[in-house]
């Protein structure tokens, strides 16, 4: 037994039957422009500006003054680690 079709889903349905869809004669070209496009946003390094409370980057820039690395490479680190699970949270004191 089917499931009943959703509002939006019977109406690409109808669009479909009623022959308003056509082949894309360039969808290999479009493809391969498309892959390009998403394999050369996943390979840049990205640049991102955030705005932090004037007390978290003092904070930063004193671990970082502590550790000897400047504090926009300890930020880095820290997202680093916390995306590849490598962060450990700890109960604060």
């Amino acid at each position: 037994m089917t499931q009943p079709l959703e509002t939006d889903e019977q109406d690409i349905l109808n669009s479909y039957e009623q022959g308003e869809w056509q082949s894309v004669k360039t969808l290999h070209e479009d493809l391969r422009q498309y892959q390009a496009y998403a394999t050369a946003t996943l390979a840049q390094s990205g640049q991102v500006s955030i705005a932090l409370p004037d007390e978290d980057l003092k904070a930063i820039q004193r671990k970082a003054l502590e550790s000897g690395v400047p504090y926009q490479k300890l930020i880095v680190d820290v997202v680093h680690q916390f995306v590849t699970g490598r962060l450990i949270e700890r109960p604060r004191t």
